[in-house]
């Protein structure tokens, strides 16, 4: 997996490509925690996301308690067909802003 951190608008944008698994999902909670400050908006782009597994849903979950504790948002993009299907079992779906 790679992770690439850019910004757009005043929001942290951060594309993830390749697998989101148990071997990949604390790389990304170690990339995303600097990200977390007051009021910040962190954007998922999972464009290129490949995979997704409980793993990495449990960081996805962390980061949108954290961001929101401290009033921000979290928001999941471009979400393929397999991802979104992990995303609407487990009910994040409905949790998460998601374009």
């Amino acid at each position: 997996m790679d992770i690439i951190i850019s910004q757009e608008n005043g929001a942290a944008i951060v594309n993830i490509v390749g697998r989101l698994d148990t071997v990949t999902s604390p790389e990304l909670d170690k990339t995303v925690q600097p990200l977390l400050k007051q009021g910040a908006t962190i954007v998922l782009n999972c464009e290129k996301m490949e995979y997704l597994s409980s793993s990495g849903l449990r960081v996805v979950l962390s980061t949108h308690k954290q961001i929101t504790a401290l009033g921000g948002r979290l928001i999941v993009r471009n979400l393929n067909n397999e991802v979104r299907s992990v995303f609407d079992l487990t009910g994040f779906s409905f949790m998460l802003k998601i374009e």
